[in-house]
């Protein structure tokens, strides 16, 4: 799906003569803390509700803020993933999309992001997460399919991340069936390090309720 399919129709744009007052009172209303900004049709940047308490004068124009705008935004042609990563590391309520003449065409809002994204993860499908964590070279997609799917299980979908700080992979693993306590037993007898694993009930009840924690890792 691309970004373009998921805009959404309600959330407004601001203009550089716009008051702060009243970029405050629009996002309020629309329940968001970012506003993407448009000079004519053009996308200016992004402005947030934080850079805007902090402004001296609430009657000035955002044109007095525009060190504070956040240049950020995907094109419509973009995967809607890109959009997720982009809202995840930078904290973001809402995505500004743009065409290729960097004209606003409208904004994806977050929580509509997160809903297609468990959509496309089959996050409503049963079946259960298991989390490794290793060396780079010790990653192979052969092995690890080979123990899940020696425990009658399959592989429903994989991610891969590397974490800044240690240099370590994870690996997310997704499997189709909820009990998944003899997948996790496969890879420990085999020395992998597990670091996370939820089966069903708690990936239903909390992982999804922490799914920013869960984009830490995930960076898809």
């Amino acid at each position: 799906m691309l970004t373009r399919e998921l805009l959404s129709q309600s959330v407004p744009s601001l203009r550089l003569y716009d008051k702060v007052h009243q970029a405050l009172e629009l996002m309020n209303e629309n329940h968001v803390a970012h506003l993407p900004i448009v000079d004519g049709e053009k996308y200016i940047g992004l402005i947030s509700e934080d850079d805007l308490l902090q402004a001296e004068n609430d009657h000035w124009q955002l044109d007095e803020l525009q060190q504070s705008f956040a240049n950020v935004s995907v094109k419509e042609e973009e995967h809607f993933l890109k959009a997720v990563q982009l809202a995840a590391d930078n904290g973001l309520s809402v995505v500004p999309v743009v065409n290729e003449e960097n004209e606003l065409i409208g904004t994806v809002v977050y929580n509509d992001l997160l809903k297609f994204s468990s959509e496309f993860m089959s996050l409503s499908e049963p079946g259960g997460l298991i989390v490794l964590e290793m060396e780079t070279n010790q990653y192979s997609f052969n092995e690890i399919s080979k123990l899940v799917e020696g425990s009658n299980a399959q592989i429903t979908q994989l991610n891969t991340s590397n974490d800044a700080e240690t240099g370590l992979m994870q690996v997310t693993i997704r499997i189709n069936k909820p009990d998944i306590s003899d997948v996790v037993a496969a890879f420990q007898r085999h020395e992998y390090k597990v670091k996370y694993f939820f089966g069903e009930e708690l990936y239903a009840n909390e992982l999804r309720s922490n799914y920013d924690n869960l984009m830490n890792y995930l960076k898809i």
